[in-house]
């Protein structure tokens, strides 16, 4: 892939210098000139330009009193004063007022001016790089929190009702109906267990470098569906793969797609549908698979649409109050890191298709 050249805007009055600047860097960069200090603020209006360079000496406005502009509307550009004068006083308020990078004396030698450029084009490089890490950060960060509380939430929730439980039962131990607390019990550590387990595929999918190896879909998907449906042993389950099963890919995150996806579709069903479906249907090629994933469930009102794969965002439905929130972020998160798409679709009391495309690294 062809990268992008890195924009250059060179503004001077004298038009010989426009026509030879462009002359010599064109090949390298994409080059803007600009006769005047209005027509370059025109271009900056319209163009993502990285690099300014400015004469000094123009008509109506400096080039200090231009960068210094420049710098106020867009400080992410690195800045550039050529000049025929050595005042030391031009430099001083070049650096001060403009915050330029680079002062270059006019005429100016090409083989320097290439130089200055260069190094232009490296602090640009650097200061978006460490912006970018910066943004990947405070994500991280953000996130972070809301993890922190949201698993001390969790975890603490169930060990609570938990130690309930066996209270009453010690309590009252004369009670005929101790197999249900104790159900119970199971059932709130299994609550816990799953968001144990949450956590943990949280982690090694934020950490995990990935492995690209042969996966059976028909295998895995299999695999998942005999663990879980016990959860719903009266969903009638539809599965049907159209070409070779075995494609190339991160099995580890697909076994995270595909047992968050499933999972939900069990624990949404709609308990007044006489059929409780789910259905899988995969068409697989040498490019990619291409995944749906359907169930006639209670499905998802337009308003979550948006949110459903943000870390630990809960709808207000009363059959959501036991979900970790963090399941169909992982989902989109796996997608995502395997360079697939994911796409979904809802209606209330009828039900919700997913839609995913995952590339299948043949070529690998």
């Amino acid at each position: 892939m062809v990268s992008e050249k890195v924009k250059i805007l060179y503004v001077d009055d004298e038009e010989n210098n426009l026509i030879a600047f462009r002359a010599n860097f064109k090949r390298e960069y994409e080059v803007y000139t600009a006769i005047s200090a209005e027509i370059a603020l025109s271009l900056l209006e319209s163009n993502s330009i990285y690099i300014i360079i400015s004469d000094e000496r123009m008509p109506h406005i400096t080039g200090v009193e231009f960068l210094e502009k420049v710098a106020k509307l867009y400080p992410d550009t690195v800045r550039l004063l050529i000049t025929g004068h050595s005042d030391i006083d031009i430099v001083i308020q070049a650096i001060n007022r403009g915050q330029v990078s680079k002062f270059i004396h006019k005429p100016w030698d090409w083989e320097k001016l290439e130089i200055s450029i260069d190094h232009c084009v490296t602090i640009y490089k650097s200061r978006t790089e460490l912006k970018l890490k910066n943004e990947e950060l405070q994500k991280t960060n953000d996130e972070l929190n809301k993890f922190v509380y949201s698993v001390s939430h969790d975890l603490r929730s169930p060990l609570t009702s938990i130690l309930g439980l066996i209270n009453l039962t010690k309590l009252k131990p004369e009670l005929r109906v101790a197999d249900t607390y104790f159900d119970m019990i199971e059932n709130r550590v299994m609550t816990l267990d799953n968001s144990v387990k949450k956590i943990i595929d949280y982690y090694k999918n934020a950490r995990s470098e990935g492995r690209i190896e042969e996966v059976n879909l028909n295998s895995i998907i299999t695999e998942i569906w005999n663990n879980l449906k016990n959860e719903n042993k009266t969903i009638n389950f539809e599965f049907v793969i159209n070409g070779n099963p075995v494609i190339f890919s991160d099995i580890f995150r697909l076994q995270i797609i595909f047992e968050n996806l499933i999972s939900n579709a069990i624990k949404y069903q709609n308990p007044s549908e006489k059929k409780q479906t789910i259905k899988i249907n995969i068409d697989v090629t040498d490019k990619n698979a291409r995944v749906l994933l359907s169930d006639n469930g209670i499905g998802i009102s337009d308003e979550y649409l948006k949110s459903i794969f943000n870390l630990f965002f809960r709808t207000n439905n009363s059959s959501d109050i036991e979900g970790s929130g963090i399941g169909l972020y992982l989902v989109k998160d796996a997608i995502d890191k395997i360079g697939g798409k994911i796409e979904v679709s809802s209606k209330v009391m009828v039900g919700t298709s997913f839609d995913l495309t995952i590339p299948n690294r043949i070529t690998l």
